[in-house]
């Protein structure tokens, strides 16, 4: 059974933080690595953060140094930890694995950063 589910998002200023939390099914935790997604409005999902079983992670330039993704391999959850948010922060945000092999994604939970 393929399940994703995302919550924690929020309405926060600039400069706030939002921790996101991902339950994910056990069949797609197991076979790869994670990641975080988010959809501006009116753009694609673009992968903002990945991260491997082990932990070793990788961060789009856009979120380096403001996100941390950690995973809890026991639960089968992913977290992504955001600190001084930005407007340009605001989106959806979803989690999958980290190359899309499911292809049904989860409800999202929305982020809007305020100026």
């Amino acid at each position: 059974q393929v399940q994703l589910v995302e919550s924690g998002g929020g309405l926060v200023q600039a400069g706030g933080s939002l921790r996101l939390t991902c339950v994910a099914s056990r069949l797609i935790f197991e076979i790869t690595s994670m990641a975080w997604y988010r959809q501006p409005p009116g753009k694609q999902r673009e992968s903002v953060a990945r991260i491997w079983y082990n932990g070793d992670a990788d961060y789009s330039d856009s979120v380096k140094g403001r996100f941390t993704i950690t995973r809890d391999n026991v639960k089968n959850m992913v977290f992504l930890q955001m600190d001084k948010l930005k407007p340009e922060d605001t989106a959806v945000y979803y989690c999958n694995d980290a190359f899309q092999f499911n292809t049904h994604w989860g409800p999202g939970t929305q982020v809007t950063v305020s100026s």
